[in-house]
């Protein structure tokens, strides 16, 4: 994949969901050849993706029709990033997080019931690392690690469409991270409640699991509403 290919996708999947190119609008393979000096295959290639996701809709004697948002596929990650991009940033948050909180604490709690050793010993491992990048201020390598602790939980739970949703939640992790809606140091209390949905994953209590990962949902919850 090209860098001319991926920044043209990226400056028009843009454009199209911050609302600069508005629904219904048209366009054509000319227009986007023009506009970013590309080649047409390049230009074919960018709008062919831009379908796949629901963004746009190509008719042989209209052109290329920009869709309405109720058609796009929210759970693209592409998707997700763009609009995290946007000005209702915090908006695009707080709706993801509500996903978050309907998913994560019966997966943690399925992951309490169906992990294998080896993904039980490395969620209690990623939580302590959590723990110790956290309390030492470290943003970057405390995000890494809760991203691969989210995305072992999704996929330790047994379950094929919680296990999907793990590029959708990185997103959300990171998400919060780059544009600067973590506190410089990771709050203590939702620290020591990723060790307890850890500890209850490892020792087989899908209780206690699924009862910390609601609590750790539903802070990230009532901070993106605040934000709002």
């Amino acid at each position: 994949m090209s860098n001319v290919y991926t920044g043209v996708l990226a400056e028009l999947g843009l454009r199209i969901v911050d609302g600069r190119l508005a629904p219904e609008s048209t366009l054509t393979l000319d227009w986007v050849q023009t506009e970013y000096a590309v080649s047409r295959t390049i230009a074919r290639e960018v709008v062919q993706v831009l379908a796949s996701m629901g963004l746009v809709e190509s008719r042989r004697r209209t052109g290329i029709r920009v869709r309405p948002e109720n058609q796009w596929d929210h759970y693209d990650p592409a998707i997700i990033r763009w609009r995290l991009e946007g000005d209702d940033r915090a908006g695009c948050l707080h709706e993801l997080s509500q996903l978050r909180a309907a998913v994560e604490p019966p997966s943690a709690a399925l992951s309490a019931e169906h992990a294998d050793a080896g993904e039980r010993a490395e969620i209690v491992r990623l939580a302590e690392a959590m723990e110790t990048a956290g309390a030492a201020g470290d943003l970057t390598t405390f995000a890494d690690l809760d991203v691969a602790f989210h995305r072992l939980l999704l996929r330790s739970s047994g379950n094929a469409m919680f296990a999907a949703l793990g590029d959708v939640v990185e997103e959300v992790l990171r998400g919060r991270t780059d544009h600067d809606l973590m506190p410089r140091v990771p709050k203590p209390e939702a620290r020591r409640l990723h060790l307890m949905v850890a500890e209850a994953v490892a020792s087989g209590d899908a209780d206690v699991a699924r009862a910390a990962m609601h609590a750790i949902c539903v802070e990230v919850v009532s901070e993106m509403q605040r934000r709002r």
